[in-house]
C-alpha cells in the first residue's frame, strides 16, 4: 500500500512540474509575441512548435482574437490552472488518504 501510495503522490508531483513549466513556456512565448522577435531563432521556433498546437485547438471551438489581442495564452494558463488546483490535488488526496 505505502508503494502505491507513493507512485501516486510521485506522479502528481511530476505533473505538477509540466504543468509550471509549460506555463513558462506560454507565458515567455506570450511576452515574445509583443516584440516581434526573428521568426528564424531557434528559441522563438521552439516555442512555437511547443504552444502553437494548443492554441490552434483552442482557437478551433473558442474565438480567442477581441479587439486585435489573442487572449488563447490566457486560456491555456487558466485550463492548466484548473488541471493543477483539481486533478493534481485529488492525485494528492488520494495519496495521503491511503
Amino acid at each position: 500500500m505505502m508503494v502505491l501510495s507513493t507512485l501516486i503522490e510521485a506522479i502528481a508531483q511530476i505533473l505538477h512540474m509540466v504543468i509550471n513549466l509549460y506555463i513558462w513556456i506560454v507565458i515567455i512565448s506570450a511576452l515574445l509575441s509583443f516584440v516581434r522577435p526573428d521568426p528564424y531563432n531557434p528559441i522563438v521556433q521552439v516555442l512555437n512548435r511547443l504552444t502553437m498546437p494548443v492554441y490552434s485547438y483552442i482557437r478551433k471551438y473558442i474565438p480567442t482574437v477581441f479587439s486585435g489581442i489573442d487572449i488563447a495564452p490566457v486560456i491555456v494558463i487558466l485550463g492548466l490552472q484548473f488541471i493543477d488546483l483539481f486533478v493534481v490535488k485529488i492525485l494528492f488526496s488520494v495519496a495521503h488518504g491511503m
